[in-house]
């Protein structure tokens, strides 16, 4: 993602214009997006304060699965045959 960013910040003009103009809009209203998050999070500080913990190892724990589990299906799925992709464009 980083890389995306600085790419994009180094060459904008990467972006075709429909592409632009939506995520225009979208990063817009970004801000809005995460006042829901933030009332939560302040609304339930005691909560947190309480269980940092276990929110903390639910938090880790599930990112490694589910980069093991990326990982894994990664390894195991079939991979297209460049080969044969280039064989069948017209």
């Amino acid at each position: 993602m980083v890389v995306l960013v600085f790419l994009l910040w180094w060459k904008p003009r990467t972006l075709s214009k429909p592409l632009e103009a939506t995520s225009g809009h979208l990063l817009d209203w970004l801000g809005l997006l995460f006042v829901p998050a933030g009332v939560g999070v302040i609304s339930n500080l005691d909560v947190l304060r309480a269980q940092w913990v276990p929110i903390l190892v639910g938090l880790v724990g599930s990112t490694l699965v589910s980069l093991v589990a990326t990982a894994y299906l990664m390894q195991k799925l079939p991979h297209p045959n460049p080969d044969e992709a280039r064989d069948n464009q017209p």
